[in-house]
């Protein structure tokens, strides 16, 4: 527990300060997690700071970033732990007139153990934010070890014992919400709905990442992505698209967001064309010039 930390307004200040704006709900679901010792689900759209929560709260509490990046396929082996193998094949050779019950002890021990992220956080000796990145990419059979872990954050490796954490990680679960994660997943988490930000907190964030930012062209940006966002299309600009946004009209040397400004640089924004094509028709965008000529 973050001795620091009294009230959800000294989360904000303390995330402030590594660069990360909170709002109120996530500062109150931050500061509960902490004191509750409960995982945070966070699910929101692509690109709206989920992860850089995550990065955040390591680094305002100067905790070690231990990542676990999700994806179809991934299973106990790559979550969890292994053997490796190829040292265990070689310790065979070595002693190959040796005894089967002389060489399993040394075999399965400690030094031809792989750890992997789960298993890193959980033998950690100094407190970590484990953060488990896009959990609604995995199957529901990874979903379930998972539920394991955060249960009690012990795993039992049957060669060595059980392996029970001196310190509960502060856990992070982050999910696009590309599929529906279990009731049962949902019900150990503190849920924590990230959406994309307020027009105001958007110019926010632009002020603290693009400090050289004019304040007028800050809003001017902010209220033009929330435009762009309300417009159906196949990937909505994200934060740090618009963070690039920002920093590629400075570079320019472009002081007025006018609508050959937007549609010179709406690639930057948008990353497909069919995307470009649309947003440049409802916007009534003049067609952009040959950024060669």
């Amino acid at each position: 527990m973050n001795e620091s930390w009294n009230a959800p307004s000294d989360v904000g200040a303390s995330l402030a300060e590594v660069g990360y704006l909170a709002d109120a709900r996530i500062a109150q679901v931050a500061f509960l997690a902490d004191r509750l010792g409960k995982p945070v689900l966070a699910e929101g759209p692509a690109g709206v700071g989920k992860t850089s929560l995550a990065l955040a709260l390591a680094e305002a509490t100067g905790r070690r970033l231990v990542r676990l990046q999700c994806y179809e396929g991934l299973d106990e082996a790559k979550a969890l732990y292994e053997w490796d193998y190829h040292k265990q094949l070689l310790r065979l050779q070595a002693d190959e007139g040796a005894e089967w019950n002389e060489l399993e002890g040394d075999i399965f021990s400690e030094s031809f153990l792989l750890t992997r992220p789960l298993l890193e956080a959980i033998r950690s000796e100094d407190p970590v934010v484990l953060l488990i990145d896009e959990v609604d990419r995995i199957e529901l059979e990874t979903e379930a070890l998972l539920l394991e872990v955060l249960d009690s954050f012990q795993v039992t490796i049957p060669e060595l014992g059980t392996v029970t954490a001196s310190s509960t990680p502060m856990v992070v679960l982050t999910s696009n919400n590309t599929r529906e994660l279990s009731e049962a997943l949902k019900r150990r988490c503190l849920y924590l709905h990230v959406p994309y930000p307020t027009i105001e907190r958007e110019r926010a964030i632009l002020a603290a990442r693009v400090p050289d930012l004019p304040e007028v062209m800050g809003r001017r940006i902010a209220e033009a992505v929330a435009s762009i966002r309300a417009i159906p299309t196949r990937k909505a600009p994200s934060v740090s698209e618009s963070i690039d946004w920002a920093r590629t009209l400075l570079a320019l040397g472009i002081a007025e967001l006018s609508d050959d400004a937007v549609s010179d640089t709406l690639h930057v924004l948008l990353k497909y064309q069919s995307d470009i094509e649309k947003v440049s028709k409802e916007l009534s965008l003049p067609e952009a010039t040959d950024a060669a000529s």
